[in-house]
């Protein structure tokens, strides 16, 4: 599943954001890349470890986790610390899978990569080209967000970065391990909870059907959560 998360960042906080990081040293965006990505990937990063990502990405974090809509969508056992990249004229990412696996050691902080997540921190006019492209068994989708705006997709999808052509494109980008595994019964899960939250809505939370349909929820969570 696929979805688009908009205002995870307002235009403030995209701002302040973008000045923190902006001002902050880059690196290449191999430094953390396994053997297939490098071969498809240029870039640059900002470095894992610096003062900067580390500030930057709790902010991301935080702000993702604020969002009810990537709450009901990721349902978030472990968020890997938010990581950034930037892609001038000329860059790209080709295709590729990210890892199954992702760790930081000094933090001693390993997630099994069940869903992808970028957020956009350049507008869709600040550049051209960079379109975020993500494979799935529906074909192919393009992505380009307002900054600000996140999308979430499974971290088993072959997805790529167009190369931009004009311009920069800054993002952020992260992985969540999530409660629920498998990725038909989490969107089940969210349409459950979609549906139940538009019923409510009309009927009120204290309706006897939405007390059912609330209880069966949390039953088939219980049932398929992983701790």
């Amino acid at each position: 599943m696929m979805l688009h998360v908009p205002g995870v960042l307002a235009p403030a906080q995209v701002a302040e954001l973008r000045a923190l990081i902006d001002a902050a040293p880059w690196e290449d965006g191999n430094a953390t890349s396994g053997k297939q990505s490098a071969l498809a990937k240029v870039n640059r990063q900002l470095p894992e470890a610096s003062d900067a990502a580390r500030r930057a990405g709790a902010q991301v974090r935080e702000a993702a986790t604020r969002s009810a809509l990537f709450m009901a969508a990721a349902l978030p056992h472990t968020v890997y610390p938010p990581l950034f990249n930037r892609y001038g004229p000329g860059q790209t990412f080709g295709d590729h899978v990210d890892n199954a696996m992702r760790f930081q050691r000094d933090q001693n902080i390993r997630v099994r990569t069940d869903l992808s997540a970028t957020l956009f921190l350049s507008g869709p006019d600040d550049y051209e080209g960079g379109e975020l492209v993500v494979e799935d068994n529906y074909g192919s989708h393009e992505v380009k967000l307002p900054a600000g705006d996140l999308i979430l997709y499974p971290a088993s999808s072959l997805h790529r970065v167009m190369p931009v052509t004009r311009g920069e494109r800054v993002a952020s980008f992260f992985w969540i391990q999530s409660l629920i595994r498998d990725d038909a019964k989490r969107a089940l899960l969210f349409d459950m909870d979609v549906a139940i939250q538009t019923l409510a809505q009309e009927a009120g939370l204290g309706a006897p059907a939405i007390v059912s349909l609330t209880g069966t929820y949390q039953n088939l969570l219980r049932m398929w959560a992983e701790l």
